[in-house]
């Protein structure tokens, strides 16, 4: 197949080591070797695209890069008997816009073993909706429900504005669950309620719960998406036998906790990889998101942005100022 220029978001590292973003043109011969060509029509923004797009060594270690984690689009050509050319096809995670030319292009070239084929009921606009913000709070809904979470149980949600969190309340309370969601350090109160959360909290004070190794029972289980003073809140306020997720660090990569959570309520903490998780549980929880899990407000939890708008929101979600989830229309 012929090559062919498409356009992308490219981060450059300059000689005084300051890194610069702008739309360029680029050809296909330059992507990475891989089974399937796809033509991206939609991608998103993640948390993790503004760290590689301000030169974030651990997730991008060689510049010239182009971001995004997240692409969604039409199988273009492959060498491999799983994906035709005009499938309409799903890549998050792996190593797709972090060492990889990523999906803030309008094409990748990726391995078959990182593609999933969009389930029948769900759009690709609608998918990157979802994206990894939404496969990563649906892994993590997966975990609770494996492990014995049942309708109308309470559940807490940190980081309830942003995109692994916006998510996580919208599916829990349409599935039948009662959210309470902590807010961020800008009031996004009524936004999260929209989404159906319950109850909305502040940011817990630490100092409140200092020398405190165990709070108040008020949890079945919680979903924890920022790490760090906020994962030891919802350790220490679970119920007996209750269950919590963990997910992200943009709060700390730090735990201060002592084992007590653990051997006197048992309760049990689950990691989430979205990056690398198996393809099974991936296919799994993207087909839950396509039905049981499809909450009917998707739209409103979305902002949409062409390719040549990106540089300013990924300034936004840098600031922390960022709500729901951005989409991109890479489509000319």
């Amino acid at each position: 197949m012929e090559t062919k220029k498409y356009r992308a978001l490219v981060i450059r590292e300059s000689e005084d080591k300051k890194f610069t973003s702008a739309i360029e043109e680029l050809s296909t011969e330059n992507l990475p070797a891989g089974d399937v060509l796809v033509r991206v029509l939609y991608s998103s923004l993640n948390f993790k695209d503004m760290l590689s797009a301000s030169g974030n060594r651990g997730v991008t270690k060689k510049y010239p890069h182009t971001p995004g984690i997240d692409a969604a689009g039409i199988v273009e050509k492959s060498s491999s008997a799983d994906f035709r050319p005009g499938e309409e096809v799903i890549v998050t995670s792996y190593d797709l816009g972090m060492n990889t030319s990523g999906g803030l292009g309008q094409y990748i070239q990726v391995p078959a073993s990182w593609i999933v084929k969009k389930p029948a009921n769900l759009a690709l606009r609608e998918s990157m909706i979802f994206g990894t913000a939404g496969l990563t709070a649906a892994l993590s809904i997966l975990k609770l429900t494996d492990h014995g979470l049942r309708e109308g149980a309470e559940i807490l949600v940190t980081g309830g504005s942003g995109g692994v969190g916006s998510s996580a309340v919208s599916i829990l309370s349409h599935a039948g669950y009662r959210v309470t969601a902590v807010n961020g350090i800008y009031d996004e109160s009524s936004f999260i309620k929209s989404m159906g959360a319950a109850e909305v909290i502040d940011i817990p004070d630490p100092a409140e719960s200092a020398g405190k190794p165990l709070l108040k029972e008020r949890w079945d289980a919680a979903v924890d998406t920022l790490g760090g003073n906020l994962l030891t809140f919802a350790l220490r306020s679970v119920k007996s036998n209750g269950a919590v997720t963990c997910c992200g660090n943009a709060a700390s990569g730090d735990l201060s906790l002592t084992v007590y959570p653990f051997i006197l309520r048992g309760i049990t903490l689950y990691g989430i990889d979205s990056q690398n998780c198996l393809m099974r549980t991936r296919a799994r929880a993207w087909e839950m998101m396509a039905g049981l899990w499809k909450y009917p407000w998707i739209e409103s939890i979305s902002t949409e942005v062409k390719l040549q708008n990106v540089i300013p929101k990924i300034e936004k979600i840098k600031a922390g100022k960022h709500r729901g989830r951005i989409i991109v229309n890479m489509q000319d």
